[in-house]
């Protein structure tokens, strides 16, 4: 479905005159950061089994396999910059023009960009967190010493197990953090889901909730997703490109800055 100017015109117009213009964002959002997304061919579980939390528990087998996992994905991650939609999408928040972003994303791509309201469902990969004293560390040194010993570290405050400060499967969202997300969609009048295949839940019942109580439902996604039918645009087409559209109309060219 290639970019047209009719769509993208429209959703620019949508955009400026929203009172309350909510993104959600999925793994397509930094695909062009070089960051894989999840579940398409050659994506992160065509090639790995995840780890479930009840198993990281329980099984010293399970936990050394989570964290190779979460080592080569830190590599990846490190060297990732944000790409032209994330900061467009920090551009319009600071013009006023979005009132925030949720993101299934855990790769703080959004803050680096400038967005500054930044609902992360699922969690940060830019932190270790203990499961027992929720006391939080930098990646790295916890990365080198797995990759040193292959035992996977614990807390030196309490003993108990670090993980990565991400929501595992099996693991429960965290609460105050998707109850906000809530009730951003409900009172949402824009909502635009960009680069999620909307199959996880509760995260995919968020747009369904926006348009309940009257938003626009905007999808931009490589593939079709189950939500297109009851979209009110549809554009599949990478997202830096159909966000760049989308800006060249939602202000003057003369204010578009250059973007490298």
């Amino acid at each position: 479905m290639p970019i047209t100017n009719d769509t993208a015109a429209r959703i620019a117009e949508w955009l400026r005159s929203a009172r309350s213009a909510v993104v959600f964002t999925g793994a397509g959002m930094s695909t062009e950061s070089g960051i894989p997304d999840f579940r398409s061919p050659g994506g992160v579980w065509a090639k790995y089994r995840p780890v479930y939390f009840q198993d990281f528990l329980a099984s010293d087998a399970a936990r050394c396999e989570y964290w190779r996992q979460k080592c080569e994905a830190h590599a990846q991650f490190g060297t990732a910059q944000p790409n032209v939609g994330h900061k467009l999408l920090a551009e319009w928040e600071s013009a006023g023009q979005l009132r925030a972003v949720i993101t299934q994303n855990i790769d703080g791509l959004h803050q680096a960009a400038g967005s500054q309201r930044v609902l992360e469902l699922h969690g940060t990969a830019l932190a270790i967190e203990c499961l027992s004293c929720a006391r939080r560390c930098e990646p790295e040194p916890m990365m080198a010493a797995f990759r040193e010993t292959g035992s996977a570290p614990q807390c030196e405050a309490c003993g108990g197990w670090l993980k990565s400060a991400t929501v595992s499967f099996g693991q429960a969202l965290p609460e105050d953090v998707l109850a906000e997300a809530w009730e951003l969609a409900r009172q949402s009048d824009l909502f635009l889901v960009l680069g999620s295949s909307l199959v996880v839940e509760p995260a995919a019942s968020l747009p369904r909730v926006a348009r309940q109580h009257g938003a626009r439902l905007v999808i931009i996604n490589r593939d079709p997703t189950e939500q297109d039918a009851t979209a009110d645009a549809v554009m599949r087409a990478p997202l830096g490109e159909a966000l760049a559209a989308i800006d060249q109309f939602a202000r003057p060219m003369s204010q578009s800055p250059q973007r490298a």
